[in-house]
Formats: structure tokens, C-alpha cells, sequence
């Protein structure tokens, strides 16, 4: 297998925790180059990949477009567009951290121009491969919870105290808060297994003191298909509640806990062929039933399936090689970030938002007061 030479921009969280490890574990990539100036992440990235090369702005991968094979863009969300478009356009396929924009309008352009120069465009949404989602997608597939009607997803955490960074900052331009940082995520998954959103309602709320972006929002949005979900993103949860409850019209659904390979990654865990990964005790696994709560005894436990953030690198490979399709799209990113700036505007606004058909804008045919 010939082997596709990678330049990693960005070196933080999302840089190092996520984007280096499951490239080095996927088999034909490697790990070329990474961006970044600073030296403490310098140490730690050289440490890690001895081999690897850095450069100090992206700029430098442009001028040696001809010695790599993929650009993956790790920084800070209000760069994404501007080096998905530089990448582009020096000829490279791109694999851009979510949120990929910070408008849909953005998202659909970047996905029109990998579209004229025939480049992989693709975005990380690593959370289609949690343990939880594949396990309920199996349950969707089979059938086994009759006709679904309501779909909960829940990602939140008890962090009182701010932390700092543009991620908490309130400049529109840095595109932070949870709405568009897990709320990515949740959206995403929300859309990827009930179809389009035809209507979204949002409540976003600044809790913590000093706080200058959101950090408790709910989204509400009724597909299409006629499922309502009900998304919930919090920094401020004393008590958190199931990651998913699935009310179908025979059976529910209900799993409690996060999936394991985050924690397992910033604990320098590394996926590899043939060895146990993203996989959780019998105690987590979720309850499929109905009539009683699963906290009760309720339900049969469901074995949880093992979470598989490696699969994405595989398929951008296998993409790239043109034996696969891209595992996420832009264009399916561009569906989410409708949702997103929905939300917003309905938060903003205090109304719930009709969209308009999938492809076309998403602003609003009809506002209605709530």
C-alpha cells in the first residue's frame, strides 16, 4: 500500500489527543509534518512521532504541496475555512475539524470548491463512531424499538469554573461556545440517524459567572421523518442525566455514560490491529425495554458496541485511494451548521424556525412566536 504523506495544523487538544494518534494508528497514513510554533508542543509532538517534520505556519505545506497527501486542519475554529480554502487551492485534500464553518453558507462554498478541483473535502465528526451511537444504530437497523417517536442525547459536564480560551470567549469571530462545540456533535448525530430538520426550537443560556458564550443550550428539533429530539449541551450539569433515551413505539432505549476513547486518548492509549478498543463494562451497557425505569431494573441490558474513532481515518484513506467514500461531508456538514444557526437565531429571538428543504438556505420561511 502506497503510503499518503499528512500535515497536521494545529498541535492542541484537538491536534494531539485526537488528529495525531488515529492517523499514526491507520494503516498507509503517516504523519509528515505538524504546524506549530510553539516549542512545549513541539517536544511533546517530537516525543511522540520522532519522525515527524514542523513547520511554522501553514503556509510552508502550500509551497510543498507536491510532497504530501492530505491536510488535516486541527486549529482553532475560526481558521477552518480560511485553510480548508488555502488547502484547496494549493491542490491538497482536507480534513477540517468540526465545526467546518462558522456559517452553512461557508460550508456549502468550501464543498463546491473541493467540488471543481475534484479534492476530498471531509469533516471530523468523530462521535458517528462512539459506542453508544453504533450500538443504538444497531437497535434502529433491527427494528427493536418499534417506530421511534422521541430521541434524547445529553452531552454534559459539571465544570462551574470557567477555563479560558477562545473556545469561552464571546468574539462571534471565534466561533465558541457549546452550541457549536458539542452541540456539533449532537446535531450531527441527531440528523445522521432521523433524516433533515423541518423545525428547530433553542434555549441557550450563560450560567457561570463571567461567562461571554453559551455553556447550557438545549435544541429541539422535529425531522422531517416526524421524530423530535431533544439535544441537550451543558458545562453547568450538577447531575448528569442519560447520554441517550430512545422512546420508540414498542420499546425505549436508555444508556447512561460517555464513550471511553477520548478518556483513553489523553491518557496516551493508542488504538492497534488486533488489540481490545473503545470497548466499556457490562455495567454501562444500556436497557432496552419498556413500562419501567432501566434504574429500577427495568429493560435487558444491551451489550454496548465498541466505539471505533480509527474507522474515520480508515475510510478517509480508503476515500483517497478511491476505493471508499468520504466518511462525512461537507454538504452533511452544511445540514448541521443549519441546525446550529437556527438554534441561534431561535435562542436570540425566542421563536422556533422552519427550514427550508435540504440543499436550499436555511433561514427561516417562518418564525413563529413561542
Amino acid at each position: 500500500m502506497t503510503t499518503l504523506r499528512v500535515g497536521l495544523v494545529g498541535y492542541g487538544l484537538a491536534g494531539s489527543v485526537f488528529h495525531a494518534p488515529l492517523i499514526t494508528a491507520t494503516e498507509g497514513l503517516v504523519l509528515d509534518t505538524v504546524v506549530t510554533r510553539d516549542e512545549e508542543r513541539r517536544a511533546q509532538a517530537r516525543a511522540a512521532y520522532p519522525d515527524v517534520r514542523f513547520a511554522d505556519s501553514p503556509d510552508e505545506l502550500w509551497r510543498r504541496a507536491d510532497e504530501l497527501d492530505l491536510i488535516v486542519i486541527a486549529s482553532p475554529n475560526k481558521t477552518h475555512v480560511p485553510l480548508a480554502r488555502a488547502a484547496l487551492e494549493a491542490g491538497l485534500p482536507v480534513v477540517v475539524d468540526k465545526p467546518v464553518a462558522g456559517t452553512a453558507a461557508e460550508a456549502r462554498e468550501l464543498a463546491a470548491l473541493a467540488e471543481e478541483r475534484g479534492l476530498l473535502l471531509s469533516v471530523f465528526q468523530n462521535r458517528r463512531w462512539d459506542n453508544d451511537f453504533l450500538t443504538l444504530r444497531a437497535l434502529l437497523a433491527d427494528g427493536a424499538l418499534g417506530e421511534v417517536q422521541r430521541f434524547e442525547s445529553r452531552y454534559e459536564r459539571w465544570r462551574p469554573q470557567l477555563k479560558g480560551g477562545w473556545r469561552e470567549s464571546g468574539d462571534p469571530q471565534e466561533i465558541g461556545g457549546l452550541l457549536y462545540d458539542l452541540g456539533s456533535h449532537v446535531v450531527d448525530q441527531a440528523l445522521t440517524l432521523f433524516g433533515p430538520a423541518a423545525q428547530v426550537y433553542a434555549e441557550s443560556d450563560l450560567r457561570r459567572p463571567g461567562a461571554a458564550a453559551d455553556d447550557d443550550t438545549f435544541v429541539a428539533i422535529t425531522h422531517t421523518s416526524g421524530v423530535r429530539s431533544h439535544l441537550y449541551v451543558s458545562a453547568t450539569a450538577a447531575q448528569l442525566g442519560p447520554r441517550f433515551r430512545v422512546l420508540g413505539s414498542s420499546a425505549g432505549f436508555v444508556k447512561y455514560g460517555l464513550d471511553p476513547q477520548e478518556a483513553a486518548l489523553r491518557e496516551g492509549a493508542r488504538p492497534a490491529p488486533g488489540e481490545p478498543w473503545g470497548e466499556e463494562g457490562e455495567e454501562l451497557w444500556g436497557r432496552l425495554g419498556a413500562g419501567e425505569s432501566p434504574l429500577t431494573g427495568g429493560g435487558t441490558p444491551v451489550r454496548t458496541l465498541p466505539g471505533d474513532y480509527p474507522a474515520y481515518y480508515a475510510a478517509v484513506s480508503d476515500a483517497l485511494r478511491g476505493t471508499g467514500d468520504n466518511p462525512v461531508t461537507a454538504p452533511q456538514a452544511a445540514e448541521t451548521l443549519d441546525v446550529l444557526e437556527a438554534a441561534r437565531h431561535s435562542a436570540r429571538e425566542g421563536i422556533t424556525v422552519t427550514l427550508r428543504p435540504t440543499g436550499a438556505s436555511a433561514h427561516a420561511t417562518e418564525e413563529q412566536p413561542v
